[in-house]
């Protein structure tokens, strides 16, 4: 199962993680979407990014669905096909155009550490105690170097973010992201610590990300493009449908070398290529289609860190009580019809604020108690109505 979420970022370290709240950046040259509000290039947060980490996750959680149930249906496959192929490439590529301004300065890196470093080691273990007694999988133990499932996307965030600066400083940082994914397919040595495989293999469209400015999705969101998007997504479901039967969904996972798949060496940078330039286009394409106005589904933008993290629980856990195998008809057709729209409406609920609220300790928690006071950062320095303050103001 390829283990996927989000991009789910705050500002101004952005999902499926996505890691909950992007907002536009305060620099003199960027400007808004053109239908973004005026407010979006003020500071406020822009709504056609929640509503792009908003699809993006249903998406996520509903290919997640279709995997147990998607065997015999060619059609299901080719869906199937086209969602991976760049469902995980926007939220990348969106988590890298909201880490440009990542430059490891204290405030930031305590953003790093509160907003992926604490929720990948609490949703680590807790899919390790989950594995172990709803699974019955007695042999799980915790290890923080093998994420398990969803939580790769965690550890592949922070290992991208810390090397931003660098990435920002090479001339040609694009080229360079492509030639290590390519690397990575012929190195099957590479082992599973961290899920590196996955971290150099979806590098490019991390540092492609950062490379993007504003105007780029304002010329992504123009008429034309959406109108060519229509086609493109139609024209792709064709061909995947032709395909289907004949494709190794293992090259969608981005989880091994081609040695470790028993293909020839060289298929491995060929297929990183073809797969970085269908993901590519197939992302513009969503991106080009998804509304850049507020809608009934903006709100749950800010929330889709929850949905990720939280959906991975319903799909194992109904696979664990053997759901679909004690219910045959959901592989039929009505049947994929009816677990699509239940991942849909289960991973909405989990991104709904009540629940947003409710994770905060773990996906948003405040740690300020953990780090050392910076007198040049407002929110560190004590107001002299501070109990502390007046203590030390009394002794003097």
């Amino acid at each position: 199962m390829f283990q996927a979420p989000s991009v789910f970022t705050r500002a101004p370290l952005p999902p499926a993680t996505p890691e909950s709240e992007p907002r536009r950046e305060q620099t003199p040259k960027a400007t808004a979407p053109a239908s973004a509000p005026a407010s979006a290039a003020a500071g406020k947060r822009d709504p056609y990014f929640d509503n792009v980490k908003y699809l993006a996750i249903v998406l996520v959680a509903v290919a997640h669905a279709w995997e147990p149930v998607m065997d015999g249906s060619r059609a299901t496959r080719a869906l199937y096909m086209i969602v991976y192929a760049f469902h995980m490439p926007a939220f990348i590529l969106i988590s890298g155009y909201f880490s440009r301004t990542f430059d490891m300065s204290a405030p930031k890196v305590k953003r790093l550490l509160t907003g992926v470093v604490v929720p990948y080691i609490l949703f680590e273990t807790a899919y390790t105690v989950f594995r172990r007694y709803a699974g019955g999988q007695t042999d799980a133990e915790i290890s923080l170097t093998d994420p398990w499932y969803l939580t790769w996307f965690l550890a592949a965030l922070f290992i991208w973010r810390i090397t931003t600066p660098i990435w920002l400083t090479l001339r040609h940082p694009l080229l360079v992201a492509l030639a290590i994914a390519m690397l990575a397919t012929v190195s099957p040595t590479i082992g599973d610590d961290l899920d590196l495989q996955r971290v150099f293999q979806f590098l490019p469209f991390f540092v492609l990300g950062l490379l993007l400015k504003p105007e780029h999705f304002q010329l992504v969101r123009r008429r034309e493009v959406r109108l060519l998007a229509l086609p493109l997504f139609a024209g792709t479901l064709v061909l995947a449908y032709w395909i289907a039967p004949h494709v190794w969904l293992s090259w969608l996972y981005r989880a091994n070398s081609a040695q470790e798949l028993n293909v020839p060496w060289w298929s491995g940078p060929v297929i990183t290529l073809i797969l970085f330039g269908c993901g590519l286009v197939l992302t513009i394409g969503f991106l080009a289609l998804v509304p850049g106005r507020r809608t009934w589904f903006t709100v749950l933008g800010a929330g889709t860190i929850c949905g990720y993290l939280l959906h991975g629980f319903l799909i194992k856990g109904a696979r664990y009580a053997g759901l679909f195998d004690e219910y045959p008809w959901l592989s039929n057709p009505i049947g994929l019809v009816v677990v699509s729209i239940a991942a849909a409406v289960a991973v909405t609920l989990m991104c709904t604020p009540p629940v947003r609220r409710a994770l905060k300790f773990a996906t948003e928690p405040d740690m300020r108690w953990a780090f050392r006071k910076d007198p040049k950062n407002p929110q560190d320095r004590r107001s002299p109505q501070d109990p502390e303050n007046r203590k030390v103001l009394a002794k003097h």
